[in-house]
């Protein structure tokens, strides 16, 4: 099973969630593969994401997290012994989304979106300071990443097996160029490809 975490302000309907979505169609395996809506709170999220593994055996599940969905992932990979695959991760959110705080909108629909001071909090609850099992991780990261620094994610990562695209975005433009990679390492067969 593939849990896909999006990003702060993001939704399902991110490029590379539906990018894996309908990789995921295009094999059979849709039951297999979850991207729900996250809330606001990074409590409430990660509530949520405890919800949909619960009773998930850890060798059966990996957690895609993008931007704090990579952070949350970090959070419940080490939480469950489980896989995760971190997309231009956030290292840092309680330091970056301080500035975030108040009412902004969603990427995909402009809903209204309220980021509570005490979210900041629940982040800081929520950081993992180290990773325990680096075999457990793979990080894509991007040097063209307009919103968060590839080296932070680059070292908070050691040991991990890591794949710094040169160049790029924040929303890794090229990401269907590495799906089949990200899938192999979730254990997912794909033609041509061995599951890592």
């Amino acid at each position: 099973m593939i849990l896909y975490l999006h990003g702060f302000r993001s939704s399902p309907q991110s490029f590379k969630a539906r990018l894996m979505g309908q990789r995921m169609a295009q094999l059979g395996l849709q039951a297999d593969y979850l991207c729900p809506q996250l809330p606001a709170s990074p409590a409430a999220a990660i509530a949520l994401a405890e919800s949909l593994v619960a009773g998930v055996d850890a060798t059966e599940l990996t957690v895609v997290g993008s931007s704090l969905g990579g952070f949350y992932a970090t959070w419940l990979a080490e939480r469950h012994a489980c896989r995760a695959v971190l997309l231009n991760p956030a290292v840092k959110p309680p330091r970056d989304l301080e500035s975030y705080v108040g009412v902004s909108t969603q990427y995909h629909s402009d809903e209204p979106f309220e980021f509570k001071r005490e979210y900041i909090a629940e982040l800081q609850a929520l950081t993992v300071p180290a990773i325990s099992r680096p075999e457990r991780y793979y990080l894509l990261a991007a040097t063209g990443d307009e919103v968060l620094d590839w080296r932070e994610m680059v070292a908070h990562y050691p040991g991990a097996r890591q794949t710094v695209i040169q160049g790029s975005d924040h929303g890794i433009a090229e990401f269907a160029d590495y799906l089949d990679e990200v899938l192999a390492f979730c254990g997912v067969a794909t033609p041509g490809k061995v599951p890592g």
